[in-house]
Order: C-alpha cells, then structure tokens, then sequence
C-alpha cells in the first residue's frame, strides 16, 4: 500500500506535470471507484489545474475550485503517461479503474490488482467533504506536529503501538511498512501498549517516525511514479524481509501473520531476544 512518502512523491510528480493544464476528460473504466455523484466528471473538463495537495494518503487534484480526490488503498497505483491512449475506456473491460486525461495528451491511469476493490475517488467542491480527510488526525511531518504533540497523542492509550501508528485518524499518512521501520528504528515492540510507554520510549518513537519518514521523502524525490514501489521496497530494514538478517545486530528478522497483513520486527533491536508468538493479540511468549 502507498504510505505517506509514497503519496507525497505522486503528489509532487504530479504537481510538477498537471499545474495549468486543462482536463479534457475523467473516464470510470469501473463505475464503483467514483463515490460520489455531483459534480460530475464531466465538470471537469475544459477546467485548469491548480494545485496537487496530499492529505495523509489522499492525493487532491484541485482542478480551478473542484476537488478529483483519490486513495489508492492496498492494491492501487496511478499509472503515467506522456502520451495517453485516445481510446475511450470500457466499463468493467479493464484493469484501469479511472483515467484522466490533460491537454497537452498526457495523462494517467490509476490501476487496482486482485479481486477486493478498496481504491476510491471523489469529486467534490471542499476536500473536507470526504469522510476520509475530514477523519484524519494530524501530519507527522507537519510542524505543528512536535514531540509534546506526539506525546498527548500517546498518553492514556490503551492499545498497542502498531496499531495506534496505522489508526489515520491519530496520525494521517502512516501505514503497516512504515510503523514495522519506525518501531524498529526506536526499538520498541509493536505490540507495547501506548500509555505505558516511557517518556524516553516516547522521545525516541517521535525521533524515528519523523527521520524514517523524512528519509524516504528524500529517497523517492524526483523518482517517476513507476520507480516509486522499488523506491520503497530497496528502503525497508526489516518490514517485508522476513528470514534476512536485521541491519543493526544481525539477527533474523521475524514475522507475525494476521488474516490480511503481516508485520515485521527484529527480536533482538526490539523485544529483549524473545519472539512475539504468530496469532492476534499477542504477547511475549514466556
């Protein structure tokens, strides 16, 4: 799934391309994708772009005061192309879900594998009026977003720390690869309870969710979005390594399975040596 760097890179890629073009067009290649139904994506066309913004994982086209708003979700990706195919797409006859067309030709396709269809697009006149960002809790990179912030984010949780760092109306933008990179840059165990953590447990997660992010911000600048989930993967020290050895202490990077995901940790940088037992809800095995 695109996280945070991921989206703001598309985001970026896409301002650098799009600003002061006009849409011509906004095909549904699946009628499903598009969740709302006014304006239409007729509205659209002949209007210029004005700015791409990024909200947590949402990419905003503002499109002269019209908001296109899109998320990827699992198996999403938007698909670029300097010249765009002139044919019209065909409801249900594709892997292409939406496509959006500029006028200089170029434009893009955004794409979505497997058979559970999550990726979601809107257009509306606020970017409010998407119940996704009107949710969102605060961008850990944005400057309001200091450590006291982080801390009172933290305090009085009763629930894990992998899941208060995935839960986007706490923190906008952090998904399952980045919470495994920042709880074992801060050497933590993902599965800590959030108010018992330690005020030097704390300064440190806020430290490694803020370099771990920011760091691959800067990895994925400038790469097109084709690059992008390479970008990522090359990135990751312990999340999606499973069996390969940890980069800091050279112990095997260990796994914990769920009904749709999995995450990654190192016993060793993060649970004191002991292994987390492979079922929901775990604790330390004795």
């Amino acid at each position: 799934m695109p996280e945070l760097p991921e989206v703001q890179a598309l985001t970026d890629f896409l301002r650098g391309r799009v600003v002061d073009l006009a849409v011509t067009g906004v095909e549904l290649g699946s009628i499903s994708v598009l969740k709302t139904y006014n304006p239409a994506p007729q509205a659209l066309s002949g209007l210029m772009v004005t700015d791409v913004q990024r909200h947590g994982k949402w990419i905003d086209i503002d499109v002269d005061g019209l908001h296109l708003i899109f998320h990827l979700a699992r198996a999403g990706w938007l698909r670029w192309s300097d010249a765009l195919s002139t044919n019209m797409l065909r409801p249900g006859k594709s892997p292409i879900a939406l496509r959006c067309r500029f006028s200089d030709g170029s434009g893009f396709d955004l794409t979505e594998a497997g058979t559970k269809k999550k990726l979601a697009a809107y257009i509306v006149k606020d970017p409010q009026e998407v119940p996704g960002i009107a949710s969102l809790g605060p961008d850990p990179l944005s400057e309001a977003f200091d450590e006291a912030a982080f801390a009172a984010l933290v305090s009085g949780r009763r629930t894990q720390i992998k899941g208060l760092l995935r839960d986007q109306s706490v923190i906008a933008g952090v998904g399952n690869a980045y919470s495994d990179e920042a709880l074992h840059a801060a050497k933590l165990s993902p599965f800590a309870m959030a108010g018992s953590l330690k005020d030097d447990e704390v300064e440190r997660l806020y430290t490694a969710l803020r370099e771990v992010l920011q760091g691959a911000i800067t990895a994925a600048e400038g790469k097109p979005a084709k690059e992008l989930k390479d970008s990522k993967r090359a990135g990751m020290r312990v999340h999606g390594r499973t069996g390969e050895k940890c980069p800091v202490c050279g112990d095997v990077v260990r796994e914990v399975s769920f009904a749709d995901r999995s995450l990654q940790y190192c016993a060793t940088c993060q649970t004191g040596g002991k292994p987390l037992a492979d079922r929901r809800m775990s604790r330390l095995l004795k």
